[in-house]
């Protein structure tokens, strides 16, 4: 995990302490990638929710505390899965590199 990367999505007008964010942005060759879906997916492998990356690569969710996996799903790319935790009042950053 890193900090937030630069011109990455805003934060503006969350309450941070309030929530559990996960968020990052989907590359491919150092290049982003706006044409992906990254889905949430709970501890059992569930599924939760789905976000289209945006053109920047970038996705965001609000999830409850806890352990999540990421999938990754993109054009011409095998799925790519992350592990990530979220927590109140923390926002997890996470790269996805296809």
């Amino acid at each position: 995990m890193c900090g937030a990367t630069e011109g990455g999505l805003s934060l503006d007008g969350i309450d941070v302490a309030k929530e559990a964010i996960i968020q990052g942005q989907v590359v491919k060759g150092g290049e982003p990638v706006g044409n992906a879906y990254v889905r949430l997916l709970d501890r059992t492998g569930e599924f939760t929710a789905e976000v289209p990356t945006s053109a920047t690569g970038h996705f965001r969710f609000f999830a409850g505390p806890g352990e999540w996996t990421l999938r990754t799903l993109a054009p011409k790319s095998d799925p790519v899965d992350k592990t990530v935790t979220a927590a109140t009042g923390v926002v997890a950053e996470v790269a996805v590199a296809l």
